[in-house]
């Protein structure tokens, strides 16, 4: 009886400690989208496809996807004491046949976290992976938006304020964030799902070196602040990047552009290691949230 009231009472004791650091998830906990199945499709039982991570970092978390049909995030929070309040929802590129989630979403999550904003990487439906279905302005972008509604309501439990909630992606995910700087909402008070009646608006938005989005998706006068990073040497995307912050322009909508000379495509946080210019991207990407009191410096 003694050792089992000493036992219950350093749980209780790891528990309180846990409050006051404002712990609240696992480092890399999924939690789904839609805890019953995404609206059209709740009834899918097919197995995701994925590798395992070799990156002792990230040990027990996925490397990459080729099939997905349970959207999600992964949940990474920043130490209490670094944290700014702002997150950010990141999404993997992989030009949507699958998602690079070991090189563009748990790097950017830790490089985040570093500098006190809390990441949420998103894994989105695949419309390009084989015998699929979902389409990349529906499916794709309904991931994305619920995404966005998913942390603000969730906001209080993961000390974030849901008026600093931003979307980065990368390539393929850059398109993914394209959509969501271009089409949201104000979310449905009357609905009796809470996810739903937060906004799917994002507060700030960075796009590397993203692809094209699809018709359909123009730039509002309300669209949110944008930065953009891509190398000219990615011709194919380095056009892209240019003509998209030339309509955010256009739409006087407070943008940031980096092209770097050199670079090729899906550089990721691991362009430091190449010691070109484009290696210091994070820098700028760093002043320009420090600048609108986002993250740390």
């Amino acid at each position: 009886m003694a050792s089992r009231a000493i036992c219950g009472f350093l749980a209780l004791g790891a528990l309180a400690l846990v409050a006051q650091r404002g712990i609240t998830a696992e480092r890399g906990e999924e939690i789904k989208l839609w805890p019953k199945g995404a609206p059209g499709f709740e009834n899918v039982t097919a197995a995701e496809v994925s590798k395992p991570s070799t990156n002792p970092k990230f040990a027990g978390l996925p490397s990459n996807f080729t099939v997905t049909h349970y959207p999600s995030i992964y949940v990474f929070l920043p130490p209490r004491e670094k944290a700014t309040g702002a997150a950010m929802i990141v999404a993997p590129g992989g030009g949507n046949t699958q998602l690079v989630i070991d090189k563009e979403g748990w790097e950017m999550a830790e490089w985040l976290n570093s500098i006190g904003i809390a990441a949420f990487v998103l894994k989105y439906r695949l419309s390009k992976a084989p015998g699929v279905t979902y389409t990349f302005s529906g499916d794709v972008y309904a991931d994305a938006a619920r995404a966005v509604r998913l942390v603000r309501s969730r906001a209080e439990e993961w000390h974030v304020d849901p008026k600093r909630v931003g979307f980065s992606g990368f390539s393929a995910g850059g398109q993914v964030a394209a959509m969501i700087e271009t089409k949201f909402d104000a979310g449905n008070p009357a609905s009796a799902d809470p996810v739903e009646r937060q906004s799917s608006r994002p507060d700030f938005n960075a796009l590397i070196y993203p692809g094209a989005r699809p018709d359909g998706f123009p730039v509002p006068a309300n669209a949110p602040p944008a930065f953009l990073v891509c190398a000219d040497d990615d011709r194919s995307h380095v056009e892209v990047t240019a003509k998209f912050y030339l309509e955010l322009e256009a739409n006087h909508i407070p943008s940031e552009m980096h092209i770097y000379a050199s670079g090729g495509h899906g550089f990721g946080l691991r362009a430091s290691k190449t010691g070109a210019p484009v290696a210091t991207w994070t820098d700028r990407l760093r002043d320009w949230l420090a600048e609108r009191g986002f993250s740390k410096q």
